[in-house]
């Protein structure tokens, strides 16, 4: 009995250790700084054991709020997202047909955490399929956003919905009077738009014009799709304004992304 006793607290010990370690690991990751080669490995199979465990529930809903011991609604929710995730499936397919300009690769979004909703998501592609550090990652509706990070076997995107002053991209706008320059700078997410800031108030933009990335400072190609403005707002001193641009992306419901490797020569 003793023995028995003994080996229990071993297991539970080793159980606690484990768990531990991978809290720490994970809290160690949440930076911005690039990954050892242990902390690389480990977020391997972290995100390999977690795609394997969560394969059969990937289609359900994520709202903390549905109950899922419901089987009639498990059903219903399965149905609604397979049927969004083969029209996504679709889009990705038509959407190389015309990227003939890129060598691109398609992948599936395995996470996302909730705390950090608007700021990244992880895919299933990374070193081994060759992707790097700063590629773009587009749907068939725009620019979502770059990688931040990479593993040997996943990546993490920065989406444009992050607020952080390090996530600036340079955008072009399609005015009556021609293009204009300026940052997408933020996220309002109680409006769902996306916010261009530093625009001249002599500049005459308007409600519908067109902005795309603008391909300076070479972080993004020129002219992929962001959205149209749909609020122009002065600053109190009248020197510059803000747009809020609406863009066709469902930031909510992104199952597969299309990453831009690099320009077919």
């Amino acid at each position: 009995m003793y023995r028995k006793n003994k080996k229990k607290k071993k297991i539970i010990i080793a159980i606690i250790v484990v768990f531990c370690s991978f809290f720490i690991l994970f809290y160690s990751l949440s930076s911005n700084r690039k990954l050892t080669v242990v902390e690389s490995f480990f977020k391997d199979v972290a995100m390999s054991i977690q795609k394997v465990i969560m394969m059969p529930f990937t289609s359900l809903n994520d709202d903390k709020d549905t109950d899922l011991t419901e089987s009639y609604v498990i059903q219903k929710n399965l149905n609604v997202h397979l049927e969004e995730e083969i029209e996504q499936l679709r889009d990705v397919l038509d959407l190389n047909q015309t990227l003939t300009g890129y060598d691109v690769v398609n992948a599936t979004v395995i996470s996302r955490n909730k705390g950090y909703w608007y700021q990244t998501l992880t895919i299933d592609k990374g070193k081994k399929d060759g992707l790097k550090k700063n590629m773009v990652a587009i749907t068939k509706d725009g620019l979502i956003g770059k990688i931040q990070r990479v593993t040997n076997y996943s990546s993490e995107i920065k989406l444009i919905t992050a607020n952080d002053v390090n996530n600036k991209v340079s955008v072009s706008i399609a005015t009556k009077t021609g293009e204009t320059n300026a940052i997408l700078s933020g996220y309002d997410k109680d409006n769902n738009l996306v916010l261009i800031s530093g625009v001249d108030s002599q500049v005459d933009t308007n409600k519908g014009d067109v902005v795309t990335t603008s391909g300076l400072g070479g972080m993004f190609p020129r002219g992929i799709y962001i959205g149209v403005v749909e609020t122009i707002t002065n600053d109190k001193y009248g020197l510059s304004k803000t747009l809020g641009v609406k863009t066709n992306q469902n930031f909510n419901n992104i199952h597969y992304v299309t990453v831009l490797k690099e320009e077919v020569k």
